[in-house]
Formats: C-alpha cells, structure tokens, sequence
C-alpha cells in the first residue's frame, strides 16, 4: 500500500549521503534525483516501498514532524542491530538501542530507533521468533 515516503532536509547533500549509506547498507541505491526540487528517492528497486528526502515545497524550514516515525521491516534481527549501527556511524542519533519490545514469541517485536540527520526519526524492526 505505501509506495515511498517523504522527509524535509535543510542540508539535501548530507542527507543524501546519509540515506544512501543507509540504504546502501540494504542492497538499495538513489532511484531518482529532481534537481529543481531536490527530491531523491531511495530504495532497493522500482515497485518496492521507498524513502525520499526533498526540501519542503513551501521554501520554509524542514522541521521534524512531533510523533511521525518511519519503520523499515528487516528480516533478521542481526539486520536491525547492523542498520542501527549503520545509522549512528553516518551521524545519526540513538533513539532506542536495538533489542526485543515485549515477551519472545512469534510475535516478538525486535526493534531499534534512531534519528536522522535532520531530526527524523526511524525504526528498523523484525516481529516473529529470535533467527
């Protein structure tokens, strides 16, 4: 259901280079680049959820949206823990080590949260049993 989703950036060069380690880290790469906007789409192919960064179309500020998160499934905990760490060695802040929210199980919630850049924050997490 969700094709991309969309951050503001005040600083478009830092913040491309940290999404595309980011996602370079998952086998992704820039998708597309609109240099009138800024708008760059990353993600690990065409057809397949995305993350775009852009500066925001009224010309004001980027600012952090108060209770919005991205979450990107993983499918190993061993991916949470490495996408994490990817994170904080771009720059990004720690939000929540990686680690399992709530009782093991096949609904276990293994997640890790960090902020971008900008201020934007993201959660990379696994649900089922311990890989």
């Amino acid at each position: 259901m969700i094709g991309y989703v969309t951050v503001g950036s005040n600083d478009l060069d830092k913040a491309r280079a940290f999404y595309a380690g980011l996602v370079g880290a998952l086998g992704g790469s820039e998708l597309m680049r609109m240099e009138e906007n800024g708008f760059t789409l990353f993600g690990t192919a065409w057809g397949t959820p995305g993350i775009a960064i852009t500066r925001p179309y009224n010309g004001e500020p980027a600012t952090v949206g108060n209770g919005m998160m991205i979450a990107l499934a993983m499918d190993a905990r061993s991916k949470v823990d490495m996408l994490h760490a990817k994170a904080l060695e771009l720059g990004g802040t720690c939000e929540g080590e990686p680690g399992l929210r709530g009782p093991e199980g096949d609904q276990a919630f293994y997640g890790a949260y960090f902020r971008d850049l900008d201020g934007n924050k993201l959660c990379a997490f696994k649900v089922g049993p311990a890989d």
